[in-house]
């Protein structure tokens, strides 16, 4: 009886063992996901700000699971999400929400800030933005948070095996540069040398990122700046894409790819992944058609001209099928689009993606 009961009580400490083991393994293996940058990526920081530039009111997240206004600027899900998605994660939560702690920190997180740029005068009407070395410095905090739970060592070892995605340099133009003529950078520097200087700051930014552990980054470029609603509405007179702004979409993507090949090639390494999301857009605002939408001029929320002036509120214009739309607001794409762009970015070729695609690098670690 003695024995039975020995044999029994080993029996359900090999169990609790079991399930102990079944509930850690998922967690442990799972690839952390860390998001940067800016709007485009932002899953909802800016909710806990005192600043304009957030998108926590409806009609946002009108297609959103809970069908509510998360902080992305979008219908939806935004590219994070759907990578997330792809690499069978859930999603990373924001910073600053008070739920990302104990386990949840073991998924990631998102630092992203809507408004920000990679200089820190980009975006400055928007008063309170978690400008790009803030969230590096938070990323700093992240990991001791995390070491607080898992050990130093095996912190380290999850920052280092993660994926990264930072997007940066739309709002350098379109909120600095570009935004009122004669703007203070434009008469600092004549668009080459701001382009120059750019591409020097942000390198500065991606070896910080790479000292702080980072070795998997994807690199964004800037998408075709001129062919969003807001400046077809401000700029065009007949819906051609604004010529000022694609020139400069055309100056800085080759010189990011330029730079992050340089990167790689000291660090001997293939630590930074440029996605050439100007490409990507670029297929469907000139073949809408050819993915399902019926336009990639018009913001399916927004007034004026293009639906591309101020912003989506509950008194703009709003499509009864966003589906349809390849801008979901006067500066965004929609949930389809951005799924059109994720789908590059897992399987497209070196010309989106350089040097390598996601599914390559999911392949190769």
């Amino acid at each position: 009886m003695y024995k039975g009961a020995s044999m029994a009580n080993t029996s359900v400490l090999v169990m609790v063992v079991i399930a102990l083991l079944g509930t850690l393994t998922p967690l442990t293996e799972a690839r952390a996901f860390f998001v940067f940058g800016d709007s485009l990526v932002d899953s909802g920081n800016n909710n806990y700000l005192v600043t304009s530039a957030r998108a926590d009111s409806p009609p946002y997240g009108i297609d959103y699971p809970t069908h509510r206004a998360t902080g992305r600027f979008s219908n939806g899900l935004n590219i994070p999400d759907i990578i997330s998605e792809k690499i069978k994660s859930e999603p990373t939560l924001p910073y600053l929400n008070p739920q990302l702690s104990g386990k949840k920190l073991l998924v990631g997180a998102n630092f992203a800030s809507a408004g920000i740029g990679i200089l820190n005068d980009t975006g400055i009407q928007f008063l309170n933005i978690i400008r790009i070395y803030t969230q590096l410095e938070y990323f700093q905090q992240y990991q001791r948070r995390l070491g607080a739970i898992v050990g130093a060592q095996k912190a380290k070892a999850i920052v280092n095996k993660a994926l990264v995605l930072i997007t940066l340099g739309g709002n350098d133009f379109v909120n600095n540069y570009y935004l009122v003529p004669y703007s203070a950078r434009s008469r600092q520097f004549a668009l080459p040398d701001y382009v120059r200087y750019l591409i020097s700051e942000y390198k500065k930014v991606l070896m910080r990122l790479h000292s702080l552990g980072a070795r998997r980054v994807l690199v964004t470029g800037t998408g075709p700046m001129g062919c969003v609603p807001a400046e077809l509405a401000m700029r065009s007179r007949n819906g051609e894409c604004a010529a000022e702004l694609q020139r400069a979409a055309g100056l800085f993507n080759p010189q990011l790819l330029q730079m992050i090949k340089g990167l790689n090639k000291k660090l001997h390494a293939d630590v930074f992944i440029a996605a050439n999301t100007k490409e990507m857009h670029m297929n469907f605002i000139t073949d809408p058609q050819a993915f399902g939408f019926t336009t990639s001029k018009v913001a399916c929320c927004g007034q004026g001209p293009y639906n591309g002036l101020g912003l989506c509120t509950m008194l703009s214009n709003l499509c009864s099928n966003r589906d349809q739309y390849a801008f979901w607001d006067p500066f965004h794409p929609s949930e389809k689009a951005n799924k059109v762009i994720v789908e590059q970015i897992m399987t497209g070729s070196t010309k989106y993606m350089n040097p390598m695609n996601l599914s390559t690098i999911l392949a190769l670690d």
